[in-house]
């Protein structure tokens, strides 16, 4: 559950520090705590603010799958409303899945799938269309790739 909450000068460093400069150590919060003058704790209850006030997300790593010898689609899917949360609940169940969302357009639930090849990824989609009674599930795997820097100064 989402809560409204007010930041403040450090919610934001924090914020600008973890975006791109998150600490690769056994102890990231302490780290990031000394570099803002807090200690752990503070710092770990920040961020818990922040993620129950829906300002962050999710925290973790950001790899280049082809680099990593993957292979990664988007895909979209027509979804009557009654079969959302069944779906989403099964579509979340793959391992693949990394994240998906609701769209106001005829293909409402896009996700992205990453897996070690194509052919594993078509199984899981054919998999999904099954478990699901959905047929209307397109994947638009990568063609052309965009770096795209989503970093906000706060």
């Amino acid at each position: 559950m989402e809560v409204k909450i007010i930041m403040d000068h450090l919610d934001r460093k924090i914020l600008n520090i973890i975006q791109r400069e998150f600490p690769l150590d056994a102890r990231p919060l302490k780290v990031l705590g000394e570099k803002l003058g807090i200690d752990e704790d503070d710092a770990l209850e920040r961020i818990r603010r922040l993620k129950k006030g829906g300002i962050v997300r999710r925290i973790g790593a950001v790899f280049d799958t082809g680099n990593t010898g993957f292979t990664s689609t988007l895909c979209a899917a027509k979804v009557p409303a009654d079969k959302l949360e069944q779906f989403v609940d099964i579509v979340n169940s793959y391992r693949g899945v990394t994240h998906n969302y609701l769209r106001d357009h005829e293909y409402n639930v896009w996700f992205t799938f990453i897996a070690p090849t194509g052919g594993k990824i078509e199984k899981s989609l054919s998999d999904i269309s099954r478990e699901t009674g959905i047929p209307d599930i397109i994947s638009m795997p990568v063609k052309r790739r965009f770096k795209v820097d989503a970093r906000f100064k706060l």
